[in-house]
């Protein structure tokens, strides 16, 4: 109906497709790569506060903890152009780790102003230090994050790493079945991680928007995943609204 379970059919199809390593590539590197890429947007979940007490590790040093396992995105693109033996995987690898870098160290210093606000690494405390959302009291920051986090994930108007009118398909050009099909859910399992950053750092997490009854007596699970949802909104709307931009305006 609708097509709305056409996923499930195209998810089977693709991994019964066969997996074709190229001749001269480096196979463990090569299928390391995706599998790197799921991880770092999953290892992050870890930290992330769904409620009240409700999260993997409430670790004192979450934010940090944050930077180390997302930042292993830009070493499974470069291992995933250098393994494959093609040299437009590899320029597409440089240029794509030439963008994660550059746009993480906007990113990091934007992560640090909540943290500054809060006085605490961890993402509780961030939540519960919001007596006003964040994003009214840094909007700047805000703004900073967002388009730092576009870059990060590779979504437009900055997805350069697999841009396909000068790179085919950038780092991923050699891969097939289930290991394209992993980059694919790592990309997307990370646009869902930084909606959840996004609204525990500046949206107030699981608190309901004005501490008033009878919004307090939604329970927070709600509240963050309502966020979450209005993030990803306004990310499916950027890639929706504004073109690619050329590498040199980058």
């Amino acid at each position: 109906p609708f097509g709305l379970f056409q996923s499930l059919p195209d998810a089977v199809k693709i991994m019964l497709k066969e997996d074709i390593i190229p001749t001269g590539a480096d196979k463990w590197v090569f299928n390391i790569a995706p599998v790197l890429s799921v991880l770092s947007a999953m290892l992050v979940w870890v930290v992330v506060p769904f409620s009240a007490g409700w999260t993997g590790s409430d670790l004192s040093i979450g934010v940090l903890y944050l930077i180390a396992a997302g930042s292993l995105s830009t070493i499974a693109v470069m291992m995933a152009g250098w393994s494959s033996n093609n040299k437009y995987a590899l320029l597409g690898a440089f240029r794509g780790v030439a963008q994660l870098i550059s746009y993480e160290i906007p990113m990091l210093l934007a992560l640090l102003v909540p943290v500054l606000l809060a006085g605490s690494l961890s993402l509780q405390d961030i939540v519960q230090n919001q007596h006003i959302m964040y994003l009214f009291a840094v909007p700047l920051t805000v703004v900073i994050f967002i388009i730092s986090s576009l870059a990060e994930m590779g979504r437009a108007p900055f997805d350069l790493l697999e841009a396909e009118s000068e790179l085919v398909a950038g780092f991923m050009v050699e891969y097939s079945s289930t290991p394209y099909l992993l980059f694919m859910l790592g990309e997307y399992v990370a646009i869902v991680t930084m909606c959840a950053l996004a609204s525990i750092l500046f949206l107030g997490g699981w608190l309901p928007p004005v501490d008033i009854w009878p919004l307090n007596a939604v329970p927070g699970i709600f509240w963050f995943a309502a966020k979450v949802v209005f993030m990803f909104f306004m990310f499916a709307m950027a890639k929706a609204m504004v073109p690619r931009y050329r590498y040199d305006q980058l």
